[in-house]
């Protein structure tokens, strides 16, 4: 399943798992048949940009608009890997 992520790749959210607030953890959740994944803040702002439309470099670029940051190429590639090699996304 996993794959390497270049600035090229789509990424989507997996079909076994659904993104949606969860109020009651104050956070963005993984939901999946066997429970939940908590995510942190700058995870679920990546995930939730996870759409299969647009490219890491896309999603990187957004990032960086949206938060005022610079050079976040590195860490949103080392956080899909992440999410790759556990299943979230394809």
């Amino acid at each position: 399943m996993t794959q390497l992520i270049s600035l090229e790749s789509k990424p989507a959210l997996s079909n076994l798992f659904r993104m949606q607030w969860e109020e009651s953890q104050q956070a963005w959740v993984l939901l999946y048949p066997e429970g939940m994944v908590r995510l942190n803040p700058p995870a679920a702002e990546i995930l939730r940009r996870c759409t299969g439309t647009a490219t890491v470099a896309e999603i990187i670029a957004e990032l960086q608009n949206a938060f005022g940051e610079r050079d976040l190429q590195s860490d949103v590639l080392e956080f899909l890997g992440v999410a790759d090699g556990k299943g979230w996304i394809k």
